[in-house]
């Protein structure tokens, strides 16, 4: 590299956030021609991860075909499975039940998208039309547990869906760790115990390890998780505390034993202070209990979260603290946060994996030299504050809707104050069916309908637009296109059985612990 390039970046933290960012660093500033950039990454030997069944969103394999990664590969050695998208249970009301599913719901007519063809139906009154859902391909695979991936070729009934993964977190943070380390990335296991900074602009300098040795760099990206190191502890650049309107604050993670029948989709199940999750993976199901501690004890959400296991617990519960938020900078001087270093928003929409990747897209978009020029940072910063108040706002927009009045959390949430932006979105499609996409990054049109129909919000009007469709004509179009789908997957493999032939996993011993608190 000539000039003020950037010679040498270090990552303070593995984990899964780490090893993301030193994957493509490597790739990209680590091979090939004239290229001299050092990637370092210290990781900390004394430092734990909760190791969690982690689920994505469909935007991960945008990700992987970057690195170039083999697909069944990858799903072998992190225990994959696949995911079509998210069940709701007791969301909104209790046994309320609904389907987020990743795709559209049928194909778009003159330029009108599927769900606004069926709620041109619904709102005329018309009797008999089948639960929007039944024009999800994704949602029909999943209420039949069936799965293979879509079918090249012109849009069809075959193709009409996308899809994410289940992995393990740690099995996920060791293979892009070795992929990253093939490229050039070294990896210097150590505790930071001093931050050295430059006495002429504050930047970092350097770090000190509890062993003495000094790791300088250009370019420090703060991968430690909830300790900030850099970002808030060198730093201080603040944090935005968003607990008045997502008032969870804790969680317990516990791993149990594989289900008999593998699932392709995560769980949510609302419970009185909180809800639970369930992703299921090759070797063993990931389980969890997210939860606002002012409204229940510890003891009794990890009795919740027992309870609602459909297999054997494999360990203790993990116990997690956290403040939803975001640092008020990512992006300062010459640190970058990735990762629950720039910020923590629960894991109700599977966005963390999703925040690291899009962190470190960015920071690839907006690479420095050595000159750091402030623009750079600025347009990081302000991008990172636009996705995650967009992922805020939709994950308030689960507990905003409850009609639920069993519980003092519930009660709270329904009454909570909310985002303008949000309640914009919320009454305009109330008012007249429309849905504001705010940020084109974030979640579309057809994530915003699943939620807000799901959630019991029913439009008073609809777009004038769509009265220019014969209603009779429009449902022999949308009753063909429902056909389609259903026979479409009653041809498709079982999810299991299609695993266990593109891509088993090798077996893994579990632990099996001696006994069990109930």
């Amino acid at each position: 590299m000539d000039g003020k390039a950037i010679r040498k970046i270090v990552i303070v933290g593995g984990g899964t956030a780490g090893w993301m960012a030193a994957a493509p660093l490597a790739q990209r500033l680590c091979q090939g021609p004239g290229q001299r950039c050092e990637v370092v990454l210290i990781e900390s030997p004394d430092i734990g991860t909760i190791g969690v069944g982690e689920a994505t969103l469909p935007t991960i394999r945008f990700y992987n075909q970057a690195l170039g990664l083999d697909n069944a590969d990858f799903i072998k050695n992190t225990q994959a499975s696949f995911k079509l998208g998210i069940e709701f249970k007791g969301w909104g009301h209790l046994g309320n039940r609904f389907f987020h599913g990743f795709g559209e719901f049928g194909p778009a007519v003159d330029g009108m998208a599927g769900h606004m063809l069926w709620l041109r139906l619904r709102l005329s009154g018309m009797t008999g039309l089948p639960s929007h859902e039944d024009w999800s391909a994704a949602t029909v695979m999943a209420r039949q547990n069936r799965f293979t991936l879509p079918q090249s070729g012109p849009p069809s009934a075959g193709n009409a869906f996308s899809y994410a993964f289940h992995f393990d977190a740690g099995l996920y943070a060791a293979y892009l760790r070795d992929y990253a380390m093939q490229r050039g990335a070294v990896r210097i296991e150590g505790t930071i115990v001093d931050v050295e900074l430059r006495d002429t602009d504050g930047f970092v300098a350097a770090v000190r390890l509890q062993d003495g040795r000094r790791i300088d760099g250009d370019l420090f990206l703060d991968c430690s998780g909830f300790r900030a190191l850099l970002i808030e502890g060198v730093m201080k650049a603040g944090y935005e505390d968003w607990s008045a309107m997502l008032p969870c604050n804790s969680a317990q993670a516990v791993p149990s034993a594989r289900a008999p029948s593998l699932t392709p989709f995560t769980t949510s199940t609302a419970r009185s202070a909180g809800w639970l999750w369930r992703i299921p993976l090759q070797h063993r199901t990931g389980n969890g209990h997210v939860y606002c501690n002012q409204f229940t004890s510890d003891a009794e959400a990890s009795r919740v979260l027992l309870d609602g296991l459909d297999t054997e617990a494999l360990d203790e519960p993990r116990q997690l603290r956290f403040t939803t938020g975001r640092r008020r900078q990512a992006w300062v001087k010459n640190v970058v946060a990735v990762g629950l270093a720039s910020g923590f928003l629960e894991p109700l929409e599977s966005t963390s994996i999703q925040l690291i990747m899009d962190g470190v897209g960015r920071l690839v978009e907006l690479m420095p030299d050595r000159d750091f020029h402030p623009a750079l940072a600025a347009e990081y910063n302000r991008r990172m504050q636009a996705q995650y108040e967009s992922i805020r706002d939709f994950i308030v927009l689960h507990y905003k809707l409850t009609r639920r009045d069993d519980s003092e959390f519930w009660r709270y949430c329904a009454a909570m104050p909310i985002p303008d932006t949000l309640r914009h979105q919320i009454e305009l499609f109330r008012a007249a069916g429309r849905i504001v996409i705010l940020d084109r990054e974030g979640f579309s049109e057809p994530s915003w309908f699943s939620l807000l129909m799901g959630l019991g919000v029913v439009p008073q009007s609809r777009d004038p637009w769509l009265d220019r469709f014969d209603g009779d004509a429009l449902r022999t179009h949308l009753e063909r296109v429902r056909r389609a789908i259903a026979g479409t997957v009653a041809g498709m493999p079982d999810h299991g059985d299609f695993i266990a032939q593109f891509a088993a996993a090798p077996p893994v011993a579990m632990p099996r612990p001696a006994s069990m608190p109930h």
